[in-house]
């Protein structure tokens, strides 16, 4: 049976995983070779169980104990579950817990790009994308819309970071991602990988040479990687020369871009829905 603590000491070591340890820390300084993440609400925890995540511990509020919390303290074998009422976890951790969940996981082992690549048609490329909502919203709609994988160069968002996995509805542990550009670089190493996979790249940028997403060349690729850049500045210039296409979403009402999210969800729907 679980062990069920209810909290009444904040200051506990064991606690410092939901509040106390930044992002960096859950990566890197517990269990360095593997990590932990953070999956926040009953809906995101068992998506991220089925997905073959391994729990290490729960806090929960006392009141989902026998409610909505019951059926993953079922799932979850003999980890630390600590509870208390609402009002004190939101002391702990700043903030009221969303549906009232969080558990502490191992962060799973990703593939390399090479291995994602491998038997893909439609990949989505995300450079340099840095907010955590955007980052949620875009593996949700690539999970939604056939994208087959989806790679980050190093200065995205932690895709497991506690709000990107929970605007993501867990999606981000339905659909591959793997980094790219770390070792190699990006843009050079990174669209040399991808051109080597076969993959024709299309860059979504405004430019004098952007060809609407409705091109049929474009419809009638093969494979195709699909990039999207950061807010505001969108993509690096080198990426917009290396590709094989830049590409627009055509818009009216003198509209000139959209959101990075809505963005993609429009090309996703466009480029790989089957």
């Amino acid at each position: 049976m679980p062990q069920i603590t209810e909290i009444n000491d904040f200051s506990a070591p064991e606690l410092d995983v939901f509040s106390r340890l930044t992002g960096a820390q859950l990566r890197n300084k517990l269990e360095p070779d593997k990590g932990i993440f953070i999956a926040e609400s009953p809906t995101v925890i068992e998506v991220a169980l089925n997905s073959g995540c391994e729990p290490l511990s729960l806090l929960t509020e006392d009141r989902l104990i026998n409610g909505a919390v019951s059926r993953i303290i079922e799932r979850v074998g003999n980890i630390p579950i600590y509870t208390a009422k609402r009002e004190l976890l939101a002391r702990l951790t700043g903030f009221e817990l969303t549906r009232g969940a969080l558990c502490a996981m191992r962060r799973p082992k990703l593939p390399s790009a090479e291995a994602l690549l491998s038997g893909a048609r439609r990949i989505a490329v995300f450079e340099a994308i840095a907010d955590s909502t955007n980052i949620g919203a875009l593996f949700r709609s690539a999970a939604a819309f056939d994208v087959d994988g989806v790679l980050i160069t190093p200065t995205c968002c932690d895709p497991l970071c506690r709000r990107a996995l929970r605007v993501s509805m867990g999606t981000v542990l339905q659909i591959p991602y793997a980094k790219i550009g770390e070792g190699e670089g990006w843009p050079l190493g990174g669209m040399e990988i991808l051109k080597r996979h076969g993959f024709k790249v299309a860059a979504m940028a405004l430019t004098d040479n952007s060809v609407s997403i409705d091109d049929e060349r474009l419809l009638g690729e093969e494979k195709l990687a699909i990039v999207l850049g950061t807010e505001g500045t969108g993509l690096l210039a080198q990426t917009i020369r290396t590709a094989d296409y830049t590409v627009k979403i055509p818009m009216s009402h003198g509209v000139d871009s959209l959101n990075v999210a809505a963005a993609g969800a429009v090309a996703f729907y466009r480029l790989c829905k089957r």
